[in-house]
């Protein structure tokens, strides 16, 4: 009996001890289960974005991708600038004696006007720009003439007619005719063959270039001749300019810009203030990149709120235009700046990228020119604000308060909007998409129900 139950009890045990072992041993190879998990999960994580990659790729090798992606962006800049001007144009108004919102109503007609400049660029076809060439290049040369003759002198530099009650700033749409004439001329240069000689490449655009920037800098404005040259350079560029003709080229433009900033106190002051903004104590000009500064600094990550900056009253100078993005910064945060350098960014690949698909020269050159001028633009801008380049005195694009400045620029990228229409594909695509705007984009993003 006694040995029945130890047998009994011996085996219960060894059940018992059977069970548990088997619930304390996993089965073989679970226990590498759980890092086999997490690298399937890490492998799958990762096929994803490699799919979302392969769309977004796929997205953007449609044919009027380069259209919509340059639509998209500018609009939503111009609604971005709009905001902000509205923001920080009331604190001007009122410390100007104005009516509060009379900036933001100039900036929002110009807006309207702009759009409507925009649509007809978009819709006309590079010929028609080409037949408007000289007659753009006339304007431009008359309106700086009468700028030095009329203008109004502000923050030492020359630059506005007043017009109506309007201030008009010809320099603006003066770049437009720049980029459209040596566009133009390089175009019917290459087509002759004039291009091997390199006095028949320079001659007579360098000269032409030169008589914008010495009526421009009879005004004193530096900062509208630093984009003369860089639009200049750009033609050379994409041309094909042999690269030790380039380089020469770009010695030279720097040494005049050097010259020019020496010889006029104001400027070297600007100069030195940047230089010296490390040190506060010993910097006397420079207090408007320290405020502006402070300004993107105190936003953090997030911002304090649309429309409730403190330094846009007075304590940052020319917060509606030159330094508006500090206020941006201060307003939007982190995240607002960084969309707005990720719009700018969209514009500059749809641009490179109708300038490389583009199969006439005269667009290639006049898409690339707008691209780098716009880009240039708002990247000396930002880098003025923070601080890593020295203050010239140029606007935001599409952001800042200036409705000279917003006419020729969404003019610019409506020029754009009109080259990707004649990119490789997108006659096609134009031919093939429903009536409507609105079901036009559907389509495009894939979105739109096909009847079966």
């Amino acid at each position: 009996m006694s040995a029945w139950s130890a047998s009994t009890g011996a085996g219960a045990g060894r059940g018992q001890t059977t069970e548990e072992s088997d619930e304390a041993e996993p089965p073989a190879g679970a226990r590498f289960a759980g890092p086999d998990s997490a690298l399937a999960g890490v492998l799958q994580q990762a096929g994803s974005l490699r799919d979302a990659v392969l769309r977004l790729k796929a997205l953007l090798d449609r044919p009027l991708a380069s259209y919509y992606l340059i639509l998209g962006c500018s609009l939503l800049l111009l609604g971005v600038g709009l905001m902000m001007v509205l923001s920080t144009s009331t604190a001007y108004d009122l410390d100007q004696h104005l009516a509060p919102y009379s900036t933001f109503q100039k900036q929002l007609l110009g807006a309207a006007g702009g759009l409507l400049l925009m649509w007809l660029a978009a819709k006309a076809p590079p010929k028609a720009f080409r037949a408007c060439v000289y007659p753009l290049l006339i304007i431009s040369i008359l309106g700086l003439l009468m700028v030095l003759a009329f203008g109004v002198e502000s923050y030492g530099a020359q630059r506005w007619l007043i017009v109506a009650g309007v201030q008009i700033q010809p320099s603006e749409f003066a770049k437009l005719g720049l980029v459209l004439w040596g566009a133009d001329l390089l175009a019917r240069k290459e087509k002759l063959g004039h291009l091997t000689d390199p006095r028949q490449l320079l001659l007579p655009l360098l000269p032409g270039t030169a008589i914008f920037c010495l009526l421009v800098m009879a005004g004193k404005d530096l900062g509208t001749t630093f984009f003369f040259v860089i639009i200049f350079l750009t033609l050379l560029w994409v041309i094909g300019t042999p690269a030790k003709l380039l380089a020469g080229m770009v010695g030279l433009m720097l040494l005049v810009l050097l010259m020019l900033i020496v010889v006029e106190p104001y400027r070297l002051g600007r100069l030195l203030g940047f230089l010296s903004a490390q040190s506060q104590a010993n910097c006397r000009n420079c207090y408007q990149l320290i405020a502006g500064k402070d300004a993107l600094g105190s936003g953090g990550l997030f911002g304090v709120g649309a429309g409730a900056s403190r330094m846009k009253w007075g304590l940052v100078p020319n917060s509606e235009s030159d330094y508006i993005f500090s206020i941006l910064g201060e307003e939007l945060g982190l995240v607002g700046t960084a969309c707005v350098v990720f719009l700018y960014a969209g514009i500059a690949v749809a641009g490179l990228r109708i300038a490389r698909r583009v199969p006439d020269t005269f667009s290639r050159l006049a898409a690339s020119a707008i691209t780098v001028w716009i880009i240039c633009q708002a990247l000396v801008n930002m880098g003025a604000v923070l601080g890593i380049l020295p203050i010239t005195g140029v606007p935001l694009p599409l952001i800042s308060a200036g409705v000279s400045s917003l006419l020729a620029t969404m003019a610019g990228l409506g020029m754009l909007m009109a080259f990707a229409r004649s990119e490789p594909g997108a006659a096609e695509a134009l031919a093939a998409v429903g009536p409507g705007a609105q079901q036009r984009l559907l389509r495009w993003l894939g979105l739109s129900r096909r009847r079966q």
